[in-house]
């Protein structure tokens, strides 16, 4: 498997699936908020869905979500770097079959899959506005993969709902603080907002992930607060939960 590693990058584990992904601390690491993401999407198990994740990064939502669907899954990243080793990691773990990466720009989307064909939808898209005054990662993968330099929330929103079939099923994870926003636009762009979870880092701690379902064209009924999940205990190791969650362990 090291054959596959260019400099500057290592593989690590999705513990819980026995999956492995490149990973590189100069260029993109995924955090905890994807593995989130993949295990709050909720993705059909027959292989007759068509699965798209937008803002891919090096492909870990992709890469949970084959272990949930035999569907095929599409990943689209920008960034030719975290696209090629999202690729790599694809082939790492034989599952050519059924990921395939895109390497190109969100906007573009719409040149690789129709309009209204895809089942569901899972973004883990830049969680900052680029404002003049806002800071920006000085390198710049962390930069545009954090920060709203090429994309941002409207686009996200008009490009999930355009891609998906009407009752298609859309995912985000994102910042609590943008709740506001991410809620407005999912209306303008008929994406019924549908439950939310918030994600704490302790039981004393202000939320700071923020998981939300919408339906496209869904009715405006039915929304659902899921119960709070909590990261660490006092002592700073993960609660059993979130341990199943990246490890397995009950």
């Amino acid at each position: 498997m090291k054959e596959l590693l260019k400099e500057d990058e290592r593989i690590d584990q999705l513990m819980r699936y026995g999956l492995d992904i490149i990973q590189s601390p100069s260029v993109f690491s995924f955090s905890l908020d994807a593995i989130l993401l993949g295990e709050f999407a909720a993705v059909p198990r027959h292989n007759r869905a068509k699965i798209v994740d937008l803002c891919s990064g090096n492909g870990v939502v992709p890469l949970i979500l084959s272990q949930k669907t035999e569907s095929p899954i599409t990943g689209i990243e920008l960034q030719e770097r975290l696209a090629d080793m999202a690729e790599r990691s694809v082939r790492m773990n034989q599952l050519e079959g059924q990921i395939h990466m895109i390497q190109g720009d969100l906007a573009d989307t719409y040149q690789w899959i129709p309009k209204d064909t895809v089942d569901v939808v899972t973004c883990n898209p830049p969680y900052f506005p680029a404002t003049e005054k806002s800071f920006k990662n000085p390198n710049q993968h962390l930069a545009i993969a954090r920060h709203e330099l090429h994309t941002n929330l409207e686009e996200v929103m008009q490009m999930t709902s355009g891609l998906l079939k009407m009752n298609g099923k859309a995912y985000f994870v994102h910042r609590p603080d943008r709740l506001l926003e991410i809620l407005d636009a999912m209306r303008r762009n008929r994406l019924a907002p549908k439950k939310i979870q918030l994600v704490y880092p302790k039981r004393d701690r202000e939320a700071n992930v923020l998981l939300i379902e919408g339906i496209k064209d869904g009715k405006e009924t039915g929304f659902k607060v899921l119960p709070p999940l909590f990261v660490y205990d006092e002592e700073n190791n993960y609660l059993p939960e979130v341990r199943r969650l990246i490890y397995g362990e009950e």
